[in-house]
């Protein structure tokens, strides 16, 4: 007489993009169009930007949606849009979180934004843009211009900085600022 086992479950390791089209055409309900993607994509980044992070598997699932959404006729349109609305749209929110303050706390508000901006926001958006990295600037060139652009040149830094002493993530920033402005000029 044989054995009876009941039979183990088969889990999949981790889908591949190929996975992704056969999850979206499995059912009507689960169809996702390619706006609703990027859709998921845009909600993702300003939330992280408004200090919320990413869910478990989050990042593996926007990942995938980028991917998918580089062999669309959105594709080309990726990098465009991030630079000029998502990261917009975050980095105005950020500029107005500093100019809550007022002049004698700014510095300090700039301060702790840079860290979180450097520390939080930075790597994550490097971490969902991933797959489109090597276009002619980097998410990372992309966000630290945009916060260089959209954050600091439209804060009175002259006037903040008229103290003797600053905040350590000042003289970061400035620091990373000018390193970045240089290799791009390079």
């Amino acid at each position: 007489m044989g054995s009876f086992r009941k039979p183990r479950p088969r889990f999949m390791s981790s889908p591949v993009l190929s996975d992704l089209a056969r999850f979206h055409a499995s059912s009507p309900a689960l169809q996702l169009s390619n706006a609703s993607v990027w859709n998921s994509v845009q909600t993702a980044v300003i939330k992280v930007f408004q200090g919320g992070g990413l869910q478990s598997n989050e990042l593996y699932t926007l990942n995938e949606s980028i991917r998918w959404l580089l062999r669309t006729e959105l594709g080309s349109f990726i990098t465009e849009y991030f630079q000029d609305q998502l990261l917009n749209k975050g980095l105005t929110y950020i500029l107005e979180k500093i100019q809550l303050h007022n002049d004698e706390t700014r510095l300090r508000a700039l301060s702790e934004m840079w860290v979180r901006f450097f520390t939080d926001i930075l790597p994550t958006l490097q971490a969902i843009f991933y797959p489109v990295q090597g276009q002619e600037l980097t998410v990372r060139q992309m966000a630290l211009l945009g916060f260089r652009n959209m954050v600091l040149l439209k804060l009175p830094v002259d006037d903040m900085l008229q103290g003797s002493s600053y905040p350590p993530p000042i003289t970061q920033m400035l620091l990373i600022l000018q390193i970045l402005r240089s290799n791009l000029a390079a």
